[in-house]
């Protein structure tokens, strides 16, 4: 709904009518969202409310937070309560899980503890991917196809090399690099293995409700290899977890979503593919944070892209198609790759 009014009032009333008056609303920084986040105190409570445009322009049953909210809570994925929503006006009124994520809480851990966590999380992880298609357009008709995947690395292209690094060459430069990323885009599009993804899911989209996590941010879930949660996981931009600790992780995920039927792949075939899948994980988030950075003016990703390209090597080292690639990356990026 177009209004002239102020956002902050529309929200207060809201509140105002759901939740007694409102007597405080905060603004929150969402996490590189184009949703509005506000944390509104009430006489009935704490509240987050989520303005949302996209909300008002989608017919009943189709919007995608609501969609994946509703099939997530109904297969026992932890997500916040909704409390009320306004589809004219856009607004949802959220559970308050407070302000801790993962990414927070997890240095504070002693090393038992923070494994306990992360083997919490791989569980939420399963049994999200065990979510089986039921024909619905959101989200099971949406997946990480050659399509999907190439306009991820053609953003990298556009708002991280030639923007964020101003990297200039050649047009050879340019075809070979965005061949490289075809040919990893085409051996990720594998629809018999495809499961259940939430899209984002690492320590920033995972906050507590009490000491259990619990899953934000779920909106474009879709289908891909298990292995693309994992990688998001495990090979986090914003928390990077020591290799000992990854090694153990990567075990017991393969172990227990072979068991449970997740997937059905050797440990070589799925080793590779978690290498190809956080490659393009990796290189998207460069191209989201170089985004971010210079086009929104949100200096407060810059950070993580260096530490993101560092993940490269690795791949680079255990997979021969990804060899040539990463050099092309750490060409364009300075050496950072």
């Amino acid at each position: 709904m177009k209004t002239d009014r102020p956002i902050e009032n529309l929200i207060a009333e809201f509140v105002r009518s759901r939740a007694g008056a409102c007597e405080a609303l905060v603004p929150l920084a969402g996490d590189a969202s184009m949703r509005r986040y506000f944390r509104a105190s009430a006489a009935g409570g704490s509240f987050v409310v989520c303005y949302d445009e996209t909300l008002t322009a989608s017919a009943e049953g189709e919007h995608q937070f609501l969609v994946v909210h509703s099939l997530f809570e109904r297969h026992g994925v932890p997500v916040p309560l909704i409390h009320a929503a306004d589809r004219v006006r856009g607004l949802l009124l959220l559970e308050d899980l407070g302000d801790e994520l993962v990414e927070d809480r997890f240095p504070r851990l002693s090393a038992d503890e923070g494994e306990e966590l992360y083997g919490g999380i791989l569980d939420i992880l399963a049994r999200i991917q065990s979510i089986q298609p039921d024909g619905s357009p959101v989200p099971f008709g949406r997946s990480f196809d050659v399509e999907k995947l190439m306009f991820e690395f053609d953003f990298f292209i556009e708002h991280a090399v030639k923007n964020y690094f101003s990297f200039a060459a050649p047009g050879s430069f340019f075809r070979e690099l965005r061949a490289g990323f075809l040919d990893v885009a085409a051996k990720l599009q594998r629809p018999g293995a495809f499961v259940l993804n939430h899209r984002d899911f690492h320590s920033r989209n995972i906050m507590f409700r009490g000491a259990s996590p619990c899953v934000i941010d779920f909106q474009d879930a879709r289908m891909g290899l298990p292995q693309y949660d994992l990688a998001s996981l495990l090979r986090d931009s914003y928390l990077r977890l020591d290799d000992p600790l990854f090694e153990r992780l990567m075990d017991r995920y393969y172990r227990t979503a072979r068991e449970t039927g997740i997937h059905s792949m050797r440990r070589a075939e799925f080793d590779r593919l978690f290498d190809l899948s956080a490659f393009q994980r990796n290189v998207k988030a460069v191209g989201t944070f170089a985004y971010q950075s210079r086009v929104l003016g949100r200096r407060r990703y810059e950070p993580s892209i260096a530490g993101t390209l560092s993940y490269l090597g690795a791949y680079a080292s255990r997979t021969e198609e990804l060899s040539r690639l990463v050099g092309l990356i750490s060409e364009c990026a300075g050496g950072a790759a």
